[in-house]
Parts: structure tokens; C-alpha cells; sequence
């Protein structure tokens, strides 16, 4: 039909020559016409060839739409965490010091320093001289009691003597028995003077002995502050400061609720700060107040001698706060927002469904779920924040 039209139309347009003139004026040649039928017999096998595809693929969709909608759906991977016996673990900084800090000061009425025997960081003995300060006036003094004591001992040697011979004299009738009532408490006044002035002594003594400031604990000293020709009194500041037993702790800053999940004899361990070296204490004490600043309470932690471990440095804790048995996942499985937290579970047909749950403890292991989960889902491991209620995903089961 085509072609006949093409040869009607070629009959009827102008000729110059005998040859047909086309639209654009050229002459109508026996090449151009086969290149006009073979455009149009291409256009018509297109149309066909589209309204055959268009058939097809529409009948195809209304036959299979649900296999359409899950080639669509997201690729998801999920977990199935089940239970799992979690060993919570609390971090903690603080700072370390001397579990029993001892000052020593001056207890006698002092003097000027003639001797200082120990350095910060000897270990003394109780008893142990630290400090020797001068006595010479203090011992003159001494030597003059002592000398007193001798006075009143001849004293009370002379009143028996009397009283012997009186008591021999008073049978004669010689002295009469109120002479000899006056002459015994002459020898017991004696005797008296002898006990005050052994008294006194003593007590010069015992000053004397105080003069010489001793260690009261064996342990570390950490603080010297005194140094030979200083003048100290007892209003002087501590002149020592010693670690009793060399012992040492950390005081850890623990949170409200950490707080109240510790009790004393938890195991902790305690890393320095400058050194990576671990050492093992245990709780020994728990501050029964609350900091109402930042809402924090203070462990201490008890801690052996060790050469690292320096009073007024920066240190970490992990200390142990039990076990529990819940479900574990990892961080990014958990999302947050205004309501709490939640993670997505594979609901039914595949949907996502929003899973209100309770975190608990935080491990290196992941997130405990204490409430919300039994364990047998499957949650949505990693794109929970792109989902959004009821989307069809396709789930992936990972394993762990």
C-alpha cells in the first residue's frame, strides 16, 4: 500500500524533465524512493515490537506482583542474639593516694632541728628517730632534778635515824610519845620529797624523750618538711607525712547509678596513668554521699605498695559490678530518640517493627538488653536508622 501511494504521489508531483520534482525540490530519484520504503517499514516493525513488549510485561505484573514487591524490598542483615552471661564492667578515673595518710608533727615543746635522719621515700620504722632536736638546757635541767632527788633521799635517811633513837629513848622515858609522833612524820614527809622529786624527773625525762620526733607507723615517708637549724614548736605544720604500711588506694569517681551497684570486696583493676602496667585492688569503701554538683560518688579502692603508684597521679579502674544473663547486642543495633531506646525487629511479612527495649550493662562485647528482648528475634543489625515502621526488607541472618 505503500508503495502504491509513493507511486501516485510520484505520478502526480511537478516533473522538470520528465522526472518527478519532491517537497524540497530536488529531483525524485529511483534510490530515494527505496530509502523512503525502507524508513516506513521500519517504523511500522517499532510500533509493533513496543505494543508486544507492553503486552507482555503488563501481564506479567499483574500475574506476580509479590514476587515484584520482595525483588524490591531492602537487603537487610540480622541477628539473632539470644542469651548470653554478661561480667558487667564499670570504668572509672581518679586519683591516686595514701589509704592511711599519717602526719607527724612536733609533740613536745620543740626547739631548734640538730639532725634529720630520713628522706621522702625511705621506709621507716615505729619508733624510728626522724628528727633529733637540742636538748642541752633540757638535759642541765635534768641533771639539777636528779641531784634534788639525792637532797630529799639524805632528807628522809636523817628523819629515821631520829626516829630509830627516839623509839630506843621513849622506853627509858626519856621522850615522850608525842616527840616521837613528831619526828616519824618529819621521816614521812621525807620520804614524800623523795617521791616528787623522782617524780619530776621523770618528767623532764619524758620531754626530753619528746624532744626527738619519732615515726608512730611503719611505712612510706611521702612528704619531708623540715631540714637541720629550723626552729619547730608544736604550732608547726606536719613536718612529715608517711603512708602507713606503704599502702595506697584510688579514689575512684564512680556514677550515681554505678555507685549503687557497687558494694565493698569488689575486684578492680587500676592502670597509672604514663604506664600500662595493670595492678589488682578491691573496693574497701564507699562514700556515703553523693556529690551534688555532678551527681558522683567516690570508690576507694585499695591497692598494695607498688613503686608506680604515686600518691596525687591520674589513674583508670575497671572494676567488676556482677553478672547478669540477657541478650547482647552490638551498639549499632540499639537507636535512641525523645521516646527511649529501641532497636527494629523482622515483623510479620518481613515488615520492620520498632522493639522498645532497656539497655543495661555496656561492654566491649556490645549492649546488655535487660527488657524488651528474649532473645529468639531478629534485629536489625546495622540500618535501623534509615527504616522506618512497617517497611518490607528482605532479612539476612548473620551469624555471630
Amino acid at each position: 500500500m505503500n508503495y502504491q501511494s509513493t507511486r501516485i504521489r510520484n505520478e502526480d508531483a511537478p516533473r522538470i524533465d520528465g522526472v518527478p520534482i519532491g517537497l524540497d525540490g530536488e529531483p525524485v530519484t529511483k534510490k530515494s524512493r527505496s530509502l523512503w520504503i525502507w524508513l516506513g517499514i521500519a517504523i511500522i516493525l517499532a510500533g509493533i515490537i513496543a505494543a508486544a513488549y507492553y503486552f507482555v510485561t503488563a501481564g506479567d505484573g499483574a500475574a506476580t506482583p509479590a514476587a515484584d514487591r520482595d525483588d524490591q524490598a531492602p537487603s537487610i542483615s540480622v541477628i539473632a542474639p539470644g542469651q548470653a552471661t554478661i561480667e558487667g564492667t564499670i570504668s572509672a578515673t581518679g586519683t591516686l593516694a595514701a589509704r592511711r595518710d599519717v602526719p607527724v608533727g612536733v609533740v613536745g615543746e620543740g626547739g631548734r632541728v640538730v639532725a634529720v635522719s630520713v628522706d621522702q621515700g625511705q621506709w621507716v620504722n615505729a619508733g624510728q628517730v626522724l628528727v633529733s632536736i637540742d636538748r642541752s638546757v633540757q638535759n642541765q635541767q635534768a641533771r639539777a632534778q636528779a641531784a634534788q632527788i639525792e637532797v630529799a633521799r639524805s632528807d628522809a635517811q636523817l628523819a629515821q635515824s631520829n626516829l630509830d633513837r627516839a623509839l630506843q629513848l621513849v622506853e627509858r622515858g626519856f621522850i615522850s610519845k608525842a616527840d616521837v609522833d613528831r619526828l616519824t612524820a618529819t621521816r614521812d614527809s621525807a620520804r614524800a620529797r623523795v617521791g616528787v622529786a623522782q617524780a619530776q624527773l621523770a618528767e623532764l625525762q619524758a620531754r626530753n624523750a619528746r624532744l626527738n620526733i619519732v615515726a608512730p607507723v611503719s611505712g612510706l615517708v611521702l612528704e619531708r618538711n623540715v631540714e637541720p637549724g629550723q626552729t619547730v614548736s608544736a604550732g608547726s605544720p606536719p613536718l612529715f607525712r608517711i603512708a602507713r604500711g606503704g599502702e595506697m588506694e584510688l579514689l575512684a569517681r564512680v556514677g550515681e547509678s554505678d555507685l549503687a551497684r557497687l558494694s565493698t570486696g569488689v575486684q578492680a583493676s587500676v592502670v597509672p596513668a604514663g604506664t600500662d602496667k595493670q595492678f589488682n585492688g578491691q573496693i574497701w569503701q564507699l562514700a556515703p554521699t553523693i556529690d551534688q554538683q555532678n551527681r558522683q560518688g567516690t570508690a576507694r579502692i585499695a591497692l598494695p605498695y607498688a613503686a608506680e603508684l604515686r600518691p596525687g597521679g591520674f589513674a583508670t579502674a575497671s572494676i567488676k559490678s556482677g553478672t547478669i544473663v540477657a541478650p547482647m547486642l552490638p551498639e549499632s543495633a540499639v537507636q535512641s530518640d525523645e521516646d527511649g531506646s529501641f532497636v527494629y525487629i523482622v515483623g510479620p511479612e518481613k515488615k520492620a517493627t520498632r522493639r522498645a527495649v532497656t539497655t543495661g550493662m555496656v561492654t566491649n562485647d556490645g549492649i546488655a538488653i535487660v527488657d524488651g528482648l528474649d532473645g529468639t528475634e531478629q534485629v536489625v543489625l546495622r540500618a535501623g536508622g534509615f527504616l522506618t515502621e512497617g517497611e518490607s526488607i528482605s532479612p539476612q541472618l548473620v551469624e555471630q
